[in-house]
């Protein structure tokens, strides 16, 4: 009998939130799917030299999802890179291709003769090796995937025939703007009904050994909506009512999901095996404002004793309100607000000139339009603002959109590098005990898990090329989001306003049902990279020695050993 795989990515399904609404009857195909099979967590690690490390960063996961394997192999951390020589962060697109690349490819190369179908992978790239058909960026979460496929005329052909997907590169908006959010929410139930009706099709056109499809909406969901949705979220209060008081986004996107799925599985063959997983989750934004504002202003606090730029405040007092009402219609333009002006006076008049009438460097920062207009992609990132100053730190912090990334200003490494090998690891030391004293000024609990070193010795960038760009990365804690933070050593930070709604958690999640696979089991936690292998055994396919992950046993214990 020819063995058959259905594998659907769901990118950033959150779990907890499926669960609950799984319990309110909101998702029927997934609860069935749970029913019919089995279900667990994905819990993603990267073997840091101290040890395993949870990991949330989407394009890293993904990447390892593919390709089978930790980007301490393959090199893939993020798709923006720290230059030493000039201190420059450039936006590279092409890392994404690594996976791919001879050495990496995804795992789904490796099926010889058998007929693949892959559509709007996230953080993926196309692979002259697989028999089949590829299609990349019809839609997706802000892809950094380029639009293209194989055959080159099969992704204009879809567009001739479905419509261009209206979500592609502009679901990076403001949720202050009740506009864009109505927008975006109509947006994304069409290109769902869109996908679903695709998938369908596309299924149906021959008998695929392996149909691998992902669903990128519920991704866009997340982070733009979910103030929207969750009522513990902190912006909750303020927007539902004058934004979505009649829908719940988030939920209405995985209800048009869980219907896709549903169609999917109508259309697919009695006998395949289905795995449907997410290799992480959303949750309220816990990380973006921490890693993109707090991280950098205290570093420079750090490095420049008694100087503070961003967000001024005093510890001890009573925190000021979340800020609800923007004066900017960006996030960007939010927080440069609150780049410090002692004067009230001038503070008012200087938050509502038009920028051009601004100062382009204010308290050593310099303006994101200014960064912007010198072709820098991440100069709306607070981070940047400071990045003319790195020459002169110790340590500064990188651009990131999860977990916090600082680079030591290494001698030998960095062209102006000031410490010096042997003063890296007191240099660690300190920015971990400072790190990790912060404490959220509303609560008083700390808000960083813990700090962790990314070099086993300080010079061994020159042994080995694909390290991370960061020294050290912070961990934040998962509990709930925090616009203020305090610390006795540089002061108060905040509150500043949030970068975007939701924010990627650690926890993702797989489903598997199929001949061998008992129904209503569980299956314990595994990471992203055991996908893959999991797939190859359930299509009986060789799986490469070189793969970090292995076969999932619960889903594959029921079938015959595969080859490796």
């Amino acid at each position: 009998m020819k063995k058959q795989v259905i594998a659907i990515g769901l990118d950033a399904f959150d779990p907890d939130l499926m669960e609950m609404w799984i319990a309110e009857g909101h998702l029927p195909n997934l609860q069935k799917l749970i029913h019919d099979g089995t279900y667990g967590r994905i819990r993603n690690t990267i073997s840091h030299p101290e040890g395993p490390t949870p990991a949330c960063s989407t394009e890293r996961l993904w990447s390892m999802a593919w390709s089978g394997c930790s980007p301490y192999k393959t090199g893939m951390w993020d798709i923006q890179k720290f230059v030493p020589g000039d201190y420059s962060v450039c936006r590279d697109e092409s890392v994404l291709g690594v996976d791919f690349a001879e050495e990496f490819p995804p795992f789904y190369a490796f099926l010889g003769e058998r007929r693949v179908a892959a559509f709007d992978l996230p953080s993926s790239g196309l692979n002259e090796r697989i028999n089949g058909k590829q299609i990349l960026g019809w839609g997706g979460h802000y892809p950094f995937t380029p639009s293209e496929s194989i055959p080159s005329n099969l992704l204009p052909d879809v567009i001739d025939k479905y419509g261009k997907n209206e979500v592609l590169y502009n679901d990076h908006g403001f949720w202050g703007d009740a506009k864009y959010a109505h927008w975006l929410y109509d947006a994304l139930l069409d290109s769902l009904k869109t996908r679903n009706t695709i998938y369908c099709d596309l299924l149906n056109e021959e008998d695929w050994d392996l149909f691998v499809v992902a669903y990128p909406e519920a991704h866009s969901a997340g982070h733009e909506l979910l103030h929207l949705t969750l009522p513990d979220h902190p912006l909750y209060s303020a927007y539902k009512q004058r934004v979505a008081p009649d829908y719940s986004p988030v939920l209405d996107v995985y209800k048009e999901v869980d219907r896709g799925i549903g169609q999917m599985l109508e259309e697919a063959p009695e006998n395949a095996h289905v795995v449907c997983f997410s290799v992480h989750g959303m949750g309220n934004n816990i990380v973006d404002l921490l890693s993109q504002v707090i991280l950098p202003e205290t570093l420079y606090r750090w490095n420049f004793p008694g100087k503070q730029a961003l967000a001024p405040g005093v510890v001890g007092t009573e925190p000021g309100p979340e800020l609800v009402n923007p004066i900017r219609n960006s996030w960007q333009g939010e927080v440069w607000t609150l780049n410090h002006e002692p004067n009230p006076l001038k503070r008012f008049i200087r938050n509502r000139l038009p920028r051009k009438l601004q100062k382009p460097v204010h308290n050593d920062l310099v303006a994101p339009w200014i960064l912007r207009g010198e072709g820098i992609e991440q100069g709306w990132m607070p981070t940047m603002w400071y990045s003319r100053l790195w020459p002169q730190m110790k340590a500064f912090s990188l651009p990131s959109f999860a977990d916090g990334d600082v680079r030591i200003n290494l001698k030998g490494r960095e062209r102006d590098g000031i410490v010096l090998p042997e003063e890296y690891d007191d240099v660690c030391d300190e920015l971990t005990e400072l790190l990790e004293g912060m404490v959220d000024a509303r609560t008083g609990e700390p808000v960083v898990d813990r700090v962790v070193r990314t070099r086993k010795y300080p010079t061994q960038d020159n042994d080995y090329d694909r390290l991370p760009c960061s020294d050290l990365v912070v961990l934040w804690k998962q509990n709930y989001p925090t616009s203020v933070v305090d610390s006795h050593q540089v002061g108060r930070i905040g509150p500043v306003p949030y970068p975007r709604p939701g924010g990627h958690i650690n926890d993702g999640f797989v489903i598997a049902k199929g001949s061998g696979i008992e129904p209503g089991s569980t299956t314990q936690p595994v990471e992203g990279v055991d996908v893959g292998p999991t797939v190859l055994a359930l299509l009986g396919a060789p799986i490469p020695e070189h793969l970090d992950g292995k076969p999932i046993s619960t889903i594959v214990s029921g079938i015959q050993e595969p080859a490796v």
